[in-house]
């Protein structure tokens, strides 16, 4: 069941006619709560086309992500798959936008980055201490939703933390849909394709069978010291193709030699000339789905622009 929101309304989308949602809902969790609301949708149709989309994840709300989740991004990153632990990270949830809302890059930032992942919009208590199996996932996600982990990575990278290089406005867009599946559908995760592509050029293009740790391990995992309700919504990595790629051993090598603002303004100095970084004007498109379509989470097609 596929879910839109716009001001003031959600909707259900059916064979590319939107149908509203009779519900008081204001919230994602509140929407969540009123399913038969959502199942009963009926009646007379507009295009989607027509509709200005919001994020289908209502904020506040907690987004937490996974770092380095997919073994084609732990190459590209340097690491090997097999040692890679999961760890988590917070993104601000003033961060999030709608899936056609402009991606705004601040001033100070010289390289921007694009990482389409998978969002696991919760629907039900994730409490601290929770163990949560493949079979149980139902049981706490209520669906999917395509996110772009946005990223300026010269502010991540000197200061080694990623709340605030990946938490500007604008920096995680969600949507269009948020998709409702019936227990039977997780079956088909693995299945899921990421495609993200710059420019109609493709940049990254995987499934979650190159995940490194699946859904139900991370939510344990997380599970381990932070409490999840719903509403609120796991981003669980990207796949190998981001602009970002780690230089060469010898080259790192040396650089872990040289003082460290020398060694960082050599570096990004090297990465501006990398043209896969976003720059004004550029369109990211972001699609999620199985491949014979039977669980599709839409196009994203966010603008990039220069404050």
């Amino acid at each position: 069941m596929n879910v839109l929101r716009t001001a003031g309304s959600w909707w259900v989308e059916r064979d590319g006619q939107a149908v509203a949602v009779d519900t008081a809902a204001e919230t994602t969790a509140e929407l969540l709560a009123d399913r038969d609301a959502v199942s009963a949708a009926a009646g007379e149709g507009v295009p989607v086309e027509e509709l200005e989309l919001l994020s289908p994840v209502t904020t506040p709300c907690r987004v937490v992500a996974q770092m380095v989740n997919y073994r084609s991004h732990a190459k590209d990153s340097g690491f090997d798959p097999d040692r890679v632990p999961i760890t988590f990270f917070r993104k601000a949830s003033g961060s999030v936008a709608g899936p056609h809302d402009t991606i705004v890059k601040p001033r100070h930032v010289r390289l921007l980055d694009y990482e389409i992942e998978l969002g696991l919009v919760m629907g039900a208590d994730l409490p601290v201490g929770a163990t949560v199996t493949d079979a149980e996932l139902p049981d706490y996600v209520a669906g999917l939703v395509i996110a772009n982990d946005v990223s300026a990575r010269d502010v991540q990278l000197p200061k080694t933390q990623f709340y605030e290089s990946k938490s500007y406005p604008t920096f995680t867009p969600l949507g269009p849909r948020l998709v409702l599946l019936e227990p039977a559908e997780f079956g088909r995760l693995l299945d899921l394709r990421l495609r993200l592509s710059v420019n109609q050029v493709p940049r990254q293009d995987r499934t979650l069978a190159d995940m490194i740790a699946g859904p139900a391990a991370a939510l344990t995992a997380l599970a381990g010291f932070q409490a999840l309700r719903p509403g609120d919504v796991l981003l669980t990595g990207t796949p190998g193709g981001t602009a970002l790629k780690a230089p060469p051993k010898p080259v790192e090598l040396l650089g872990a030699l040289l003082p460290a603002e020398l060694k960082w303004r050599l570096f990004f100095d090297r990465q501006a000339r990398v043209p896969a970084y976003l720059r004004e004007g550029d369109v990211v498109s972001a699609r999620i789905a199985t491949g014979d379509g039977a669980i599709d989470l839409g196009c994203q097609r966010t603008p990039v622009a220069h404050a």
